[in-house]
């Protein structure tokens, strides 16, 4: 049986979108991976689809929305990946279990194309060790 995750973010542009992605590329069709954001940017952020094509995750086609436009589904799991979502997000009526996994913003990143692209690919990895520690483990 499929299970469904929701990742939450301010955004939904950078951590959540890359989180989305990499969800539904290592759980082998066992997750439904969404994505969502307390104040979407509408669209996703250029590095991020670049550094998750370097991992071979194509990302291209999500979207950035709002939280608001999943009302009504239920989810085994909600995951958000920003301290402020975690403290601005609405609960989630039909949510089994809520987790918090602090990442920094990469878009908050200061300084030349190099510095900005390494900090997306920092945070790409970070949140793909999470992901799969979370599928090995349940943690």
């Amino acid at each position: 049986m499929t299970q469904r995750v929701l990742i939450l973010c301010t955004g939904n542009s950078c951590r959540s979108q890359m989180a989305e992605g990499l969800w539904r590329e290592r759980a082998n069709e066992q997750w439904e991976a969404l994505s969502a954001g307390s104040r979407p940017a509408g669209y996703v952020h250029p590095l991020a689809v670049k550094v998750m094509d370097e991992v071979g995750v194509d990302i291209r086609n999500q979207e950035s929305k709002p939280i608001s436009a999943l009302a009504g589904k239920s989810f085994d799991l909600v995951v958000t990946v920003c301290d402020s979502a975690k403290e601005t997000c609405p609960v989630m009526p039909g949510a089994k279990k809520w987790l918090h996994w602090s990442f920094t913003d990469p878009a908050d990143a200061e300084g030349d194309d190099d510095t900005k692209l390494e900090a997306f690919r920092e945070v790409r990895d970070q949140i793909n060790s999470r992901i799969e520690k979370f599928l090995a483990d349940g943690v």
